[in-house]
């Protein structure tokens, strides 16, 4: 822990979830470099007043003294797009760009992951299901199991809450150095379309993480790659990378198919699987996938 100035934050005992676990875990990323940071869980206003930082407790949002609660009477605040605002995603508001280094980034991670789960501490839904009954096991269902039980008590779950936090600071370096990542990747790969004589079907010189980057422009159907393996892969684009729909998918005939079935279904020498689904298929050489290619995109 670094030696400089001591500084506190403060959220609420009792009962956690991802809400403030999250932007205790983002303060914590942003002020541990250069100070000497306390985490206390209290309701006790005295306690919460003598705090530099108090998420999620204290019936106050002012950021310009960091205070990011969000239970008082009226909020705090609303997105464009109507979802109310959580403690986590005030403290991002305020700090994400400190973490991020990059304003599309930290919108980015305010869409995948702040917004759920502000939208989930505010009993906003995000989801119907289309299976009565069945709901994604999101973020916020994760951490709750970190809540001791009826017979266990809450006697030790100040010390508990320091887990899921954690865990929380984990997920948001990780998701951060991604989300950097990505952006060069969206470079390279939009210089491979740009440069592509077919922009039906685009062929990397490497495997890289594509759909959200491809599914921006209208042509591509398939995109071919390398594999670590020596093997070379063929996988439909969508026009929405959260989505299952594929613009074109590889014939269902080939589906669920593999080694000498699929060669002869497909006439291709060297096709080596196609998955259940066919949206993705594997061939021994690049003149092989190219072959499995022509014969989808005519199909």
């Amino acid at each position: 822990m670094a030696s400089g100035k001591k500084v506190t934050i403060v959220t609420h005992n009792g009962s956690f979830h991802a809400d403030d676990i999250f932007a205790v875990a983002t303060l914590l990323l942003v002020l541990e470099k250069d100070n000497e940071v306390t985490v206390l869980r209290s309701r006790d206003m005295e306690v919460i007043n003598s705090a530099e930082y108090v998420v999620d407790v204290g019936g106050v949002y002012d950021e310009s003294i960091n205070r990011f609660d969000h239970h008082q009477h009226g909020g705090a605040g609303v997105r464009k797009n109507t979802i109310p605002y959580a403690s986590f995603g005030l403290v991002w508001k305020k700090y994400g760009e400190a973490l991020c280094g990059d304003k599309n980034i930290v919108e980015k991670i305010d869409q995948v992951l702040v917004q759920p789960i502000d939208a989930g501490d505010n009993a906003f839904q995000l989801v119907e299901t289309n299976v009565k009954g069945i709901y994604p096991y999101d973020i916020g269902l994760f951490f709750n199991t970190f809540t001791p039980g009826i017979k266990k008590g809450l006697a030790d779950i100040d010390k508990i809450f320091m887990e899921p936090v954690s865990l929380a600071r984990t997920i948001l370096l990780k998701e951060i150095s991604k989300r950097q990542d990505l952006v060069e990747i969206g470079l390279i790969v939009t210089k491979i379309y740009e440069e592509s004589k077919n922009k039906k079907i685009i062929v990397l010189d490497k495997y890289y993480p594509v759909r959200e980057f491809l599914s921006k422009f209208s042509e591509p159907l398939f995109v071919v790659f390398p594999r670590e393996d020596g093997l070379w892969a063929i996988k439909t684009i969508r026009d929405n990378a959260n989505t299952f729909v594929d613009r074109k998918s590889l014939p269902k005939s080939w589906g669920g198919y593999r080694d000498s079935e699929l060669e002869k279904i497909t006439g291709v020498s060297g096709a080596v699987i196609c998955h259940r689904d066919a949206y993705l298929a594997v061939a021994k050489t690049k003149e092989g996938v190219l072959k499995m290619a022509e014969i989808a995109l005519n199909s």
